[in-house]
């Protein structure tokens, strides 16, 4: 009896002992992984236009440490340029109840904050969060919303400017404005200031969907442009290849705000680097998911705007394209 006794203690010493073993070596025994963190992605591209933007946000996530699949998973969704389906697709993403929303534009962000109050909320890119209401300053934002914010508006009155360093013989503009831009009449006031400095006519169309995009330009035409200015509108980004085939066709020097105008074809772009704010998102992200308040958190602005080239646009539409253009250009496209 005694041996058995020494027997079963000295195995229960054994056991113990290889237990305290892989405790001190850092081994967990039967606890189970922790999920993945959910991620809400609320945007209003589809994902053929956009989806180099949630490349740049998943690089800037790897960059800092973070790996998807096992630490994180990014719940989708995209409105197709459609402006109506934001708030029903913000309403699946809250059910979801995502540690945070990365959103962009500003109606991405509206829909998201109403569908999801309590959920800290990353503008990825849109206009000013201070004039949309949706902090209190750029240093302490304050609420559940951060960020990076853009200067569309301000861009606006320069693209005039370039588009006729450019193209110098221009005289009558057309310039395309998206009737549901919630900085619309900001825009216009600053193309007008442009214009007014200039000895140029303009010509505005408005469109409210993209099925009206055609027929704007077409009236465009008829009323004697020779050349595009495209306000920033998350829809005419969701719709660029379709104006720059439109464009080109009337055989137009065409300006946008996008980086992505001017590398698919139009002559010249200008504005913030959107693919590197989507890139910063992940800083925002990583700071919210490691504790910190959104409120606490500043929102950034574009420190440096990049003018692109299309040198061969230039030369299928039988331009020649100034040295002054050239050496300011960020980026040429050959």
């Amino acid at each position: 009896m005694d041996a058995r006794r020494r027997a079963t203690r000295r195995g229960i010493l054994l056991a113990a002992g290889a237990w305290l073993t892989l405790a001190k070596a850092g081994v967990t025994l039967a606890q189970p992984k922790p999920a993945p963190i959910l991620i809400g992605w609320l945007v209003v591209q589809s994902r053929e236009t956009g989806a180099h933007y949630l490349a740049a946000f998943k690089q800037g996530l790897a960059a800092l440490g973070w790996k998807e699949g096992s630490q994180f998973v990014i719940e989708e969704r995209w409105a197709n340029g459609q402006y109506d389906q934001l708030r029903p697709l913000a309403e699946e993403l809250a059910a979801k109840k995502p540690a945070l929303i990365v959103a962009a534009p500003s109606q991405s962000v509206a829909a998201a904050a109403k569908a999801a109050p309590q959920t800290p909320i990353v503008h990825a890119t849109g206009s000013d969060p201070v004039a949309a209401g949706f902090a209190a300053s750029l240093a302490r934002p304050g609420g559940m919303i951060t960020g990076l914010s853009n200067v569309a508006t301000d861009v606006t009155e320069k693209h005039l400017e370039l588009l006729l360093a450019a193209v110098p013989k221009l005289k009558r503009i057309g310039f395309l404005t998206d009737a549901r831009n919630v900085n619309r009449a900001l825009m216009m006031k600053a193309a007008e200031r442009s214009v007014a400095q200039r000895s140029v006519e303009a010509r505005f169309a408005e469109v409210g969907r993209p099925d009206e995009i055609e027929p704007a330009i077409s009236r465009l035409a008829k009323e004697g442009a020779q050349a595009l200015v495209v306000f920033a509108s998350p829809m005419f980004g969701n719709e660029r290849r379709q104006i720059i085939k439109l464009a080109l066709a009337h055989r137009w020097a065409a300006i946008g705000w996008q980086r992505e105008f001017a590398e698919e074809g139009g002559l010249l772009s200008y504005g913030a680097d959107t693919v590197a704010n989507y890139r910063r998102a992940a800083y925002y992200v990583d700071r919210i998911l490691k504790g910190a308040k959104p409120g606490d958190l500043p929102i950034e602005q574009p420190t440096k705007l990049e003018l692109v080239v299309n040198a061969k646009t230039a030369k299928a539409l039988g331009l020649s394209i100034s040295s002054e253009i050239l050496l300011r250009a960020d980026k040429v496209i050959e």
